[in-house]
């Protein structure tokens, strides 16, 4: 049985086996968990990811699949071996002050291997204090691109940016000569999303353009009128807030919706009623959603938290690399890394890879229509890509 210490602290500072053996292995870590170390000594694991704050509802379906995973790579045990996996819980609150102080306690105490980082800032300021102490880490849902090939240390068990806007991209087929327009709000968020698209849809022939709204608006048809004035082959809408309903509602009122082919990404179940009656009449690129995938992952995952959303896939999957790398590194962590390298692994969502050069998680992503309406909205998946149709480009290892 786990042993877990669970502390909701909020601190005042603030896609293998050995690579001589084979280039990629495919299974899953329950496989084999006959554990390494020299001793029966419990395996502390850090798991520092938000509890609270904004991002509190993902760091939720994290832990949830953080704890379906472990008991599915480890057959119940909740051990590698003779060891326990022991797990130490911290709240970040999506702070990164707080997210550092929270890994250098840890690693203070003898923790060899961090995971968690729901939020992208978080991520990027945990990752080098992995690298300056020589622990693994792990990151959970953040998005950012940054966190590939950050160091030889750092991973990811979730997707990145990349693979979300090369899922867009999927819908246009061949996106030589087409148009495609940005919708998105200004300042950093719309300001990211538009760069993604300018250069993975731009970058492959496409012609990207934008409107942008001020976070402040709360009357769209100006915009609309914009968009269906561009007559773009594909829109993207890149949107967050409370103001998302009544944007909706405007460009499906203002026949945008059945204009073009409109793309944005599905977000945790909850968020599904905000699209209103566009629901029905968008197309979504999607991480993942209940019944996107039908592997013996998923349905173990579904037999623990009953509907599985979608961050659930992130922390299972953060599970099953932490007992790979205890399995082939015991306590060793530079063992843990090439343990990982490599390494392809049966996951929620299919075949995840973790790509040597730089720990890219290469993974299937999914297209996806809602149909019904409110809370009753069902995801249906319309095409999967694989790990190799939405890979991003390989990047060098920084440290």
């Amino acid at each position: 049985m786990t042993v877990r210490t669970t502390r909701r602290v909020f601190l005042s500072a603030a896609t293998m086996m050995a690579a001589a053996l084979a280039a990629t292995a495919c299974g899953s870590p329950q496989d084999t968990a006959t554990g390494g170390g020299d001793s029966a000594a419990p395996v502390k694991v850090g798991l520092v990811y938000s509890q609270s704050g904004a991002l509190a509802s993902y760091g939720k379906q994290y832990i949830e699949g953080f704890n379906a995973g472990l008991d599915f790579a480890t057959k119940g045990t909740g051990k590698v071996g003779d060891r326990k996996i022991e797990l130490t819980e911290v709240d970040d609150a999506g702070d990164p002050a707080k997210a550092v102080s929270a890994a250098k306690d840890l690693i203070g105490k003898g923790t060899k291997i961090i995971a968690g980082s729901t939020a992208s800032g978080v991520a990027l300021q945990v990752a080098p204090i992995a690298a300056q102490n020589k622990v693994l880490f792990i990151s959970g849902p953040a998005a950012t691109d940054a966190v590939t090939g950050a160091n030889k240390y750092t991973f990811r068990s979730g997707r990145q940016s990349y693979q979300d806007v090369v899922t867009a991209k999927s819908f246009i087929g061949d996106p030589a000569g087409k148009k495609v327009v940005v919708f998105a709000q200004d300042g950093a968020f719309g300001d990211a999303n538009e760069a993604a698209v300018k250069a993975v849809i731009g970058g492959a022939g496409a012609t990207v353009s934008s409107v942008r709204a001020p976070a402040s608006a709360t009357e769209f048809t100006p915009f609309a009128s914009q968009i269906k004035a561009a007559k773009p082959d594909l829109l993207f809408v890149a949107w967050a807030g409370t103001t998302a309903p009544a944007m909706w509602q405007t460009l499906d009122q203002q026949a945008v919706l059945s204009s073009t082919t409109v793309v944005t990404g599905l977000d945790i179940r909850a968020s599904w009623p905000t699209f209103g009656a566009a629901g029905a009449k968008i197309s979504f690129l999607s991480h993942y959603f209940d019944g996107a995938s039908d592997t013996e992952a998923s349905k173990a995952l579904k037999a623990k938290v009953n509907t599985i959303d979608l961050f659930h896939p992130d922390g299972f999957a953060a599970a099953q690399m932490v007992v790979r790398a205890v399995q082939e590194g015991g306590d060793d962590v530079d063992k843990m890394v090439t343990a990982l390298e490599d390494w392809s692994f049966d996951g929620v969502k299919g075949k995840m890879t973790i790509r040597a050069a730089d720990h890219a998680l290469l993974q299937p992503m999914f297209q996806a229509k809602l149909t019904g309406s409110g809370t009753a909205f069902t995801a249906t998946a319309q095409k999967s890509l694989t790990g190799d149709e939405t890979a991003p480009p390989a990047v060098a290892m920084k440290g």
